[in-house]
């Protein structure tokens, strides 16, 4: 698929803007994939927030937040497409505010802790929580475990794709969610990796 960002199909079908996305080719320090161009692309940011809130349409949402980094993307936008409030879910040692903390561990299997200032949330509030990507489901479960520590609700999840890990599975029965992924493309999210990666070989700096 072209990436000329000026480039829209006549046929704009649920995900094809998924197309889009590039394969890691730095190594296993990093994600699979990359979503950025996806951004960069005005109708494809377009479509995919407004598939993300299909399923939420008539919903009651009190505020949107979006986890740290790349969830802040995706997040900032829903949240302006609603005309609610945005709420920063940051991992540690970014607030200089009083804060509740989480640990977790993402996919990097690496141990970690989150954040979420006191004073953002009260009981009762409808939040949905949005990131980038959900693989193992760590990072989402924490921030869900902050947002009810305060006695918010969680109005659901969206992300552009939520795996079907361990963890992907426990928040899908448990929770209201929301992603891009056709059910024909599951199979792929789910091994890492998609055919259209072939027509991205070309490419120059792809391997």
């Amino acid at each position: 698929m072209s990436t000329d960002l000026r480039n829209v199909p006549d046929a704009r079908e649920q995900g094809w803007y998924l197309r889009l996305m590039a394969p890691n080719v730095k190594g296993p320090s990093y994600a699979w994939l990359d979503p950025s161009l996806l951004y960069c692309h005005p109708q494809a940011l377009q479509d995919c927030i407004e598939d993300l809130l299909q399923p939420f349409r008539g919903d009651t949402i009190d505020l949107v937040a979006g986890i740290d980094a790349m969830g802040f993307i995706l997040g900032a936008a829903i949240a302006h497409m609603l005309k609610k409030g945005f709420l920063a879910i940051r991992k540690a040692g970014h607030l200089c505010v009083k804060t509740l903390s989480e640990p977790y561990r993402d996919y990097t299997t690496h141990d970690k802790l989150m954040e979420m200032r006191t004073d953002a949330i009260s009981p009762g509030v409808r939040v949905l929580l949005v990131d980038q990507w959900v693989e193992t489901g760590g990072t989402m479960q924490a921030a869900i475990r902050l947002v009810e520590q305060q006695g918010g609700m969680v109005a659901g999840i969206a992300a552009i794709c939520v795996e079907d890990s361990e963890g992907g599975r426990w928040l899908k029965d448990r929770y209201k969610w929301a992603h891009c992924v056709p059910p024909s493309l599951m199979p792929q999210f789910n091994a890492h990796h998609l055919d259209s990666f072939q027509a991205l070989k070309s490419s120059p700096g792809l391997k």
